[in-house]
């Protein structure tokens, strides 16, 4: 079934503050890897979006039904020496969207963004195991490798992350 989503630039959050912080509280519950932990109130949830906006992030939300269903941020390096690379970071689909390619939309729109602004190389880590490292191997991205015991879960056991890049000059 083919679901009508739209990604969009977001420049500030300020109109969609409550769709984005539901979107964190629902992906956190549902066990992703995002730097959080459950349960996730509300209000640290507006708190950590109302931090995202910056000169130095590109935010692109997906949108299914005039609604947040899903996200991506891109942080430029600021460093005179990395102004060519960028990092992916929070790829979030809301539980109820998944398996959509919400996601790979998501980077898709990332990468045409890096490649606009000059940055040809870009690197992201994910918990080893999920389902993002498919989707990361699916478009591209190379593994570079892992640390073991990087991030725990809520059952407090540790798991490796996963590294990977993609040059986009290739």
């Amino acid at each position: 079934m083919q679901m009508d989503v739209t990604i969009v630039p977001l420049h500030s959050v300020r109109s969609r503050i409550n769709e984005l912080a539901e979107l964190l509280i629902r992906v956190v519950e549902d066990g992703a890897s995002v730097g959080f932990m459950p349960p996730l109130s509300a209000e640290e949830a507006t708190r950590y979006w109302e931090g995202v906006p910056g000169p130095d992030v590109v935010l692109y939300a997906a949108l299914a039904g005039g609604r947040v269903v899903g996200s991506v941020q891109m942080h430029l390096c600021t460093k005179p020496n990395g102004s060519h690379r960028a990092e992916i970071a929070k790829l979030m689909t809301h539980p109820d969207y998944r398996r959509h390619g919400i996601g790979r939309r998501l980077m898709l729109q990332a990468e045409a963004k890096a490649a606009e602004l000059g940055r040809t190389l870009l690197v992201l880590d994910t918990r080893e195991g999920d389902p993002s490292n498919r989707l990361y191997s699916s478009i591209g991205y190379t593994m570079a490798g892992r640390i073991p015991g990087y991030a725990r879960s809520a059952d407090g056991e540790l798991h490796a992350t996963v590294y990977y890049y993609k040059n986009l000059g290739e």
